[in-house]
């Protein structure tokens, strides 16, 4: 729950956004920043409050960081000009951080065998997205953005002191406390970082994670200039993007739990690559060897279908991260979090700076096409190496 209020706060710039950039007269340049600035700050405190949370505990990593992003965003509600929106852009991003508390915080809960089902739960708080889809348009059209702005950080500021009252700090963290077991040094915190697999991750989690979110902040844009749908038209479409790729991550947990992570790596690489393809084709553009006409009705149900397999590879990408860092789970989750949310601050504005230069609204789902097929190809060499070092290696030489 803490996660889902969080998640609506920290993409509250998909709706709000687009009345500022009306005011402000922005360039498509200047939103994809103003909507991105804060996913950057909530990519870039990702490892440092994984870290935190393992010193000192998620409940109250957590209850600080939900505080400090309401105060954030109630100043945002007083912000008259560009640059100080960007600036508290910045704190309002302090609530994405919280994904990466949230995972240190609720692994230590479960055994191996449900983490990936227990992650995959917890994640689904990216629904949030759709809340504040569907619900600031509501406050946005007869009250204005700095209503939506008080009433998202009121909601948040309550949730942070539910959530103080009703937790308790996970087993490992009350366990070291209780042995007073000494903390690891910071180099041993990041020691798996020197591991390239711990950055193959991170492209999955650009991908998944980070194309998720650019998308939930650029749909309603994109629908209005595509389609010219109304802004509450588009806030609707969008959020039956935002929660299938919520909702089913937790779906995802689960499967990744019973037939295996990497399997499902394999479908979401494939389907995101023809899903992306399609929608690649521009709007109306049906002649010559590109016979498909991309119309709102197959856009939708592409993008249906885009959302449904980013959530699958979300909660995929997560499984691997206890199975092989288990006692590195904060700073791992933190690094790969920060790269996935780096892809949210970073990829939509490159999907506004592609729009101005080449005039395409497609150009986005190019780029997204292009990021699949790398993650896709270098997965792929990854696990045909592995293969090949395990048949290599003499019987028993595990063992050692």
């Amino acid at each position: 729950m803490a996660f889902t209020i969080c998640f609506a706060v920290w993409t509250i710039f998909s709706i709000i956004g687009v009345r500022i950039k009306d005011e402000l007269g922005l360039s498509e340049a200047q939103f994809g920043l103003l909507i991105g600035m804060p996913i950057l700050t909530g990519s870039l405190v990702r490892v440092v409050l994984g870290i935190w949370t393992s010193r000192f505990g998620g409940r109250l990593v957590y209850s600080v960081t939900m505080v400090a992003a309401a105060l954030a965003t109630f100043l945002l509600a007083h912000a008259t000009t560009y640059p100080q929106m960007l600036l508290a852009g910045l704190g309002v991003g302090l609530a994405g951080g919280s994904f990466a508390v949230g995972v240190a915080y609720v692994s230590p809960f479960f055994p191996p065998e449900r983490q990936g089902t227990a992650l995959g739960i917890f994640g689904a708080g990216n629904v949030g997205a759709a809340v504040t889809k569907f619900l600031a348009p509501l406050l946005l059209v007869p009250f204005g953005w700095e209503v939506v702005a008080g009433v998202w950080a009121a909601v948040l500021l309550l949730t942070a002191i539910v959530f103080w009252f009703t937790t308790q700090d996970d087993p490992q963290f009350r366990a070291r406390r209780t042995q007073r077991a000494p903390r690891k040094s910071l180099a041993a915190e990041f020691e798996p970082l020197k591991n390239m697999q711990v950055w193959r991750f991170a492209l999955y989690y650009f991908f998944a994670f980070g194309g998720f979110v650019a998308l939930a902040l650029w749909l309603p844009r994109y629908l209005v200039g595509v389609y010219d749908f109304r802004i509450e038209t588009a806030g609707m479409i969008a959020a039956a993007y935002s929660i299938p790729g919520s909702i089913f991550r937790a779906y995802g947990g689960a499967l990744s739990d019973k037939i295996g992570a990497r399997r499902i790596m394999y479908a979401v690489f494939v389907v995101s690559a023809v899903a992306t393809l399609i929608l690649s084709v521009p709007a109306g553009y049906s002649r010559g060897a590109v016979p498909i006409d991309v119309t709102p009705a197959l856009f939708v149900v592409t993008i249906f279908v885009l959302g449904f397999v980013m959530s699958l590879g979300k909660a995929a990408v997560y499984k691997h991260i206890p199975a092989y860092y288990p006692k590195h789970v904060g700073a791992v989750g933190g690094v790969v979090g920060m790269m996935g949310g780096l892809g949210g601050f970073v990829l939509p504005i490159a999907f506004g700076f592609l729009k101005d230069i080449t005039g395409l609204w497609s150009s986005c789902f190019m780029l997204l096409f292009a990021i699949v097929a790398i993650s896709l190809l270098w997965m792929n060499s990854s696990i045909r190496q592995f293969k090949r070092r395990a048949e290599a290696t003499p019987a028993g030489a595990f063992a050692r």
